[in-house]
């Protein structure tokens, strides 16, 4: 899987916890724990798009080819 597709999935799942969430239906543990769920999540999706951050910067500009 690539970093962009990694990332497509950490956000749909960042998403469905906080709907969950904004439902009121979980308990009070429950909602704590998808609470942890989603910083852990967060932390994956910064380290995706530092990932891509990175690449874009080592690829050369378009048109421009890289010297030897």
């Amino acid at each position: 899987m690539s970093s962009a597709q990694h990332l497509d999935d950490v956000i749909d799942r960042l998403e469905r916890a906080a709907e969950q969430l904004r439902s009121g239906e979980l308990s009070s543990d429950a909602a704590a724990t998808m609470v942890e769920d989603c910083a852990a999540l967060a932390t994956q999706a910064a380290a995706e798009l530092e990932q891509l951050a990175q690449a874009e910067d080592s690829a050369p500009a378009p048109g421009q080819d890289t010297l030897l």
